[in-house]
């Protein structure tokens, strides 16, 4: 069945017209309404009824006065709902301008992954990254207004509707999968370890690779914490340089804290701790411009992390593998951390490398389950990928 949700009190015309494209389709359709102050009644769930799984009631829902409180309960609600109705759901399709986007995309978020999920929305051409978060919620650009029906509204309503029929009557099937999943943090500068890695355990393990930009990080962590993921290998872990220091790729404060929690086996490394990442040149804050700055490409402008720095990075990562209660490798690539950081690179900074390392083995309680590894090799050598995966089998 293919839930579709809307604010019936102003997006009524266009969720008709999404019904009865779906219905052509030869799919069952559940209309349900999110609308804050809505008084429509043709819905097979009513508002009403999406207000009775926010954690306070459905009375604090119909309590809140002005509008962004609302829309704030109703979000919460819709995503209650979402959740209960576990695997009732096959796909679910939205339309919404600013408030019905976050409500609707609330719910979508606490559908598992594969769930098929189209949201077309006003908000769809900017930055998306609060509406979809870590999720796999497909973002459909309105192009115009969501107010009435006309020659673009229609065409866009079409390919979406299109779009979420194809994939609700040609689910995926999963294939039979006996190996355990693995996750792998990896960027461009440490693409040839994670790649060497992937290949070497490949035929034990489901290899899943993560970017390390921020969403990266938090869909590898949040996969560990959902039971979908069995260990990780988190060669990169960049996005705790740009939480400290201040750059744009940050996975936020609570990186690392799913290893914590779920005791999975868990090698790390300090893949590309030798750069914070912002956009283009001239975003880079004025208090870095006098930086060793690196032009990566047109967007994105790298900087060299201090000794300062880097020795607050590292005590910021020991702290918290002395909370983990599962058996952790920390592995030191002694001749360098990333493509850049290597002897005659634009990065290479041995002091840096030094205080980094230095913050990491100061600040790691070793036990038997925890341990430091040194190695004399540059993360991106064969003989160092070679040892991370050692030291994956020999804690899993």
């Amino acid at each position: 069945m293919i839930h579709l949700v809307g604010t019936f009190d102003t997006k009524a015309t266009e969720i008709a017209y999404l019904y009865d494209l779906l219905s052509k389709g030869g799919q069952e359709v559940c209309t349900i309404d999110v609308g804050t102050r809505s008084t429509a009644t043709q819905m097979d769930v009513p508002r009403t009824e999406v207000m009775r799984f926010h954690p306070a009631g459905a009375g604090f829902v119909q309590s809140t006065e002005n509008r962004g409180q609302a829309v704030a309960a109703m979000a919460a609600a819709f995503s209650g709902y979402c959740h209960a109705q576990g695997q009732t759901i096959d796909a679910i399709i939205g339309v919404g301008g600013g408030g019905g986007t976050s409500i609707v995309t609330a719910g979508m978020r606490a559908l598992p992954y594969g769930v098929p999920k189209v949201m077309v929305s006003t908000l769809a051409s900017g930055d998306v990254a609060p509406y979809v978060g870590t999720s796999d919620i497909i973002m459909v650009p309105s192009v115009t207004d969501i107010a009435g029906l006309n020659r673009i509204s229609r065409h866009i309503l079409h390919n979406a509707a299109q779009s979420i029929l194809g994939m609700a009557l040609h689910p995926y099937v999963a294939k039979n999968e006996n190996r355990p999943s693995l996750g792998l943090s990896m960027f461009g500068v440490t693409t040839p370890s994670v790649t060497q890695i992937s290949s070497l355990l490949g035929q034990q393990f489901d290899c899943v690779v993560f970017h390390a930009t921020g969403t990266g990080g938090r869909c590898m962590e949040q996969l560990l914490t959902e039971g979908m993921l069995d260990g990780l290998i988190d060669i990169t872990t960049t996005e705790i340089a740009d939480e400290l220091v201040g750059g744009v790729l940050s996975a936020g404060a609570t990186r690392l804290d799913a290893v914590i929690a779920s005791g999975a086996p868990y090698v790390g490394s300090v893949g590309a701790l030798d750069m914070v990442n912002f956009w283009a040149p001239e975003t880079v804050p004025e208090k870095f411009k006098d930086r060793l700055l690196y032009h990566h490409n047109d967007n994105v402008t790298l900087m060299r992390t201090s000794a300062a720095e880097s020795a607050e990075i590292g005590t910021w990562i020991a702290g918290k593998l002395n909370k983990a209660t599962g058996p952790v490798r920390l592995l030191v690539p002694e001749k360098g951390v990333s493509d850049l950081d290597i002897e005659d690179g634009p990065f290479w900074d041995p002091k840096a490398d030094a205080a980094l390392f230095a913050a990491l083995e100061e600040g790691l309680k070793q036990t038997e389950t925890r341990q430091l590894i040194r190695l004399p090799y540059h993360i991106n050598d064969t003989a160092f990928s070679a040892a991370a995966a050692q030291a994956y089998l020999d804690i899993n």
